[in-house]
């Protein structure tokens, strides 16, 4: 499983569940009495997840980084531990809920079935659709190289980052029934005046930063020529985005699809 710093997990869902909460409707949370977050991070959703129901909520994960971010900036229990082998007994919660997780997992149906054990009533999964992302920006080149970068990155990673359809066949293969599903779009917009993230997003395409974040998978895919090409290119067009930032003349706009997912337990 990928491991991701708290910096990229605040850049790349901030601002998610601040519109609309519609979505996570078929989770029932104001009926539930106790929740899991499983795979929670920085604890992003479980906070909101908090917010919305009277229930418990635990949040779970194995990376001590991201969980001592989660321990320090919400007063919900923190357990330490396997999302895929979870440290708790059956039926100890009524929803398991997770957030971008069964994405970056090599083989989902072990987590649904895990999560299905754990739950009286229900699970469900917040996953993005990455291969259905849409960037529009005044800066021509960052539409095309991100482009460019999101095709060989979905090739290269070694999980189903672009799960679509594919997340509904996963809970029926795990054995959840009477599955809802819909869509909630995560609007992200970048314009004047800028905030620190905005800034600093800038600077990493500037110095190549952002690019790194997905190294690993890009040269999977890429010849190392056609990487230090796409480096080169991904730097000047960072540049372009700082200068016209400078300017306040940038504007860049992105969505990314999420696909909510619930299941029941059949017992």
């Amino acid at each position: 499983m990928r491991r991701f710093s708290p910096e990229y997990l605040r850049r790349t869902r901030k601002g998610m569940w601040v519109d609309s909460r519609a979505a996570l409707a078929p989770l029932s949370l104001g009926d539930r009495e106790r929740i899991l977050d499983a795979g929670t991070g920085t604890g992003e959703l479980a906070r909101v997840v908090a917010a919305e129901s009277p229930a418990a909520v635990v949040c779970l994960d194995a990376d001590p980084e991201l969980l001592s971010v989660a321990r320090e900036e919400t007063d919900l229990a923190v357990v330490a531990g396997d999302a895929v082998r979870p440290p708790f007994a059956d039926d100890s919660f009524d929803l398991v809920v997770c957030q971008a997780l069964i994405v970056n997992l090599p083989d989902p149906t072990v987590a649904l079935q895990a999560f299905g054990s754990l739950s009286t009533d229900a699970v469900a999964a917040i996953e993005p659709d990455n291969a259905d992302v849409g960037v529009d920006s005044t800066v021509e080149a960052e539409v095309t190289l991100e482009r460019q970068v999101r095709e060989a990155y979905i090739e290269g990673v070694e999980t189903d980052v672009a799960m679509g359809d594919r997340l509904l066949s996963a809970f029926r293969t795990a054995g959840l029934e009477s599955i809802e599903t819909r869509r909630y779009y995560h609007r992200k917009i970048v314009e004047p005046p800028y905030d620190e993230s905005a800034l600093s997003a800038a600077a990493r395409k500037a110095n190549g930063a952002g690019l790194a974040d997905h190294e690993t998978e890009l040269r999977r895919v890429l010849t190392p020529e056609e990487y230090d090409t796409l480096r080169r290119e991904w730097r000047e067009m960072g540049r372009a985005v700082v200068d016209a930032m400078r300017k306040e003349t940038y504007r860049r706009a992105e969505v990314v699809p999420f696909d909510v997912v619930v299941g029941r337990v059949s017992r």
